[in-house]
């Protein structure tokens, strides 16, 4: 099978998944507790015919499954009605929060391959060495600190106390100088259990391939160990870093929510856990459904990864 075409099966595959995530994210809406026209009327005793009206403005007098293909064909061309908490159009509300997260997962993305990579190489290289033992150490203590712990500790210690960067975001362009610094600490906050993962995985899987045949096959060749290592033995382990890389971004996604609230960055996580606590419904069922839905293309992306680096899981 050629690489086009299992990228297409992959694709057509996503498809139900899909359907199953914005199914799931309609479902918000019936089973959390309360009438949502409630929150419409700022829980204020009003009369029933205007209860009536205001069911009938929003598709709740329908059956669920047309409320639910009604919500379906909004949110395929990315209207999601208005905030009646805010009286904001929802998807402008998404727009604009949506680059915040982006950014800062993708950065924290990078940094934790940038950083998980080399450490995981040079561990296998130099098992049982100094390197190796301090990698161990720092991996433990990555993946065992949490990430608004973590946070904390580093605005207090560089943002308060040297006063390095400020302990709230400047009122500043996206990717402004001010903005991009003030970037550093949320992104290795939610950058390091992701890189401690990575490096671990990549040297497990690094010294099995170290030992296999055709490792010991390139060396009698006389290929240079610099060349054995990076373009033979890195590029068969990269296929378990891969999963996890992509697994790590809805972890990145969940953990932004986190730390959002901790360096009151405004992203996605910071919106939804205002959106909860106002029970803004459209607002929460957007959020999700489009963080549902980057996972779900993550995870597709991955996949086509695979196929990439080791042709043989087309033919499995």
């Amino acid at each position: 099978m050629s690489l086009a075409n299992d990228v297409g099966k992959r694709v057509l595959v996503t498809v139900p998944v899909l359907v199953g995530v914005t199914a799931l994210t309609f479902s918000l809406l019936h089973v959390s507790p309360g009438d949502p026209i409630d929150v419409v009327t700022g829980f204020q005793r009003v009369d029933p015919a205007v209860r009536e009206s205001l069911r009938a403005e929003y598709n709740l007098d329908r059956p669920l499954w047309e409320q639910y293909l009604l919500w379906l064909a909004d949110a395929i061309t990315l209207e999601f009605g208005e905030s009646p908490v805010t009286g904001r159009d929802v998807g402008a509300t998404i727009t604009d929060r949506l680059p915040y997260t982006l950014l800062l997962g993708g950065a924290a993305w990078v940094l934790s391959l940038a950083i998980g990579i080399p450490a995981g190489v040079v561990a296998a290289v130099n098992r049982g060495d100094t390197a190796d033992e301090v990698s161990r150490v720092a991996a433990l203590a990555g993946i065992a600190t949490p990430n608004f712990w973590l946070g904390l500790l580093l605005l207090f210690v560089f943002g308060v106390h040297l006063e390095w960067v400020p302990v709230i975001p400047p009122d500043a362009p996206l990717l402004s100088a001010d903005t991009l610094w003030f970037l550093v600490l949320p992104t290795i906050t939610l950058g390091t259990a992701t890189a401690a993962l990575v490096a671990r995985l990549l040297r497990s899987s690094m010294l099995r391939e170290l030992n296999a045949e055709y490792v010991r096959t390139a060396r009698a060749k006389g290929l240079r160990e610099r060349t054995v290592i990076w373009k033979h033995v890195l590029r068969n382990s990269l296929i378990a870093v891969v999963t996890v890389a992509g697994l790590q971004i809805a972890v990145l996604v969940d953990g932004a929510v986190v730390v959002e609230q901790v360096f009151s960055w405004p992203g996605m996580g910071r919106l939804l856990v205002d959106a909860i606590n106002r029970r803004d419904v459209p607002v929460v069922q957007a959020g999700v459904l489009v963080i549902a839905v980057s996972v779900v293309l993550a995870n597709l992306l991955v996949d086509i990864a695979y196929s990439y680096l080791d042709p043989r899981i087309r033919h499995s």
